[in-house]
């Protein structure tokens, strides 16, 4: 008697059945499946005794064979993670925060807010984006610049936001 290897003869790894007559599946057609499915419907088929120009006229109605489908990927291009200035605007402060967006995952806080006037939130902002050594210096001095205006808009509305 031949040994199972040890993988196949555990006993929770195979089905067991505890029936006296085990099912067996002698009953079942198995159909082949078909890879590429047609939605035209079958060509029709000329009589025999169909003369020639008849079977002419009927090869010339019959739709060509059907084309297998053609399956494309689309490749989108990955979103580079961008860098995000948020505020809080309030009426006596600004708070100005860093965050990364990393498309398909979400936001991640690079930084406190920082509160302007109560502290130099842009000369703290610009501390911080310069321990980031992966933040490039055009990076860097848009988003100083984008701060600089959110802070003088402020200061001109008076912390308003009409």
């Amino acid at each position: 008697m031949k040994t199972l290897p040890m993988a196949l003869s555990h006993p929770i790894l195979l089905p067991t059945f505890h029936h006296p007559n085990p099912p067996t599946f002698s009953s079942i057609k198995l159909k082949p499946f078909p890879l590429f499915r047609s939605h035209v419907p079958p060509a029709r088929f000329t009589p025999i005794s169909a003369s020639a120009s008849e079977t002419a006229v009927a090869e010339e109605d019959t739709p060509p064979p059907p084309q297998p489908e053609k399956l494309g990927v689309v490749v989108k291009a990955m979103e580079k993670p961008r860098l995000v200035l948020k505020f809080i605007w309030m009426e006596k402060n600004i708070g100005i925060a860093l965050d990364q967006m990393v498309p398909g995952h979400g936001t991640i806080p690079l930084s406190p807010y920082y509160f302007w006037p109560r502290k130099d939130a842009w000369e703290e902002l610009k501390e911080l984006l310069e321990s980031k050594p992966w933040i490039s210096q055009k990076q860097m001095i848009i988003l100083l610049n984008q701060a600089t205006d959110i802070i003088n808009l402020w200061q001109q509305s008076g912390g308003n936001l009409s």
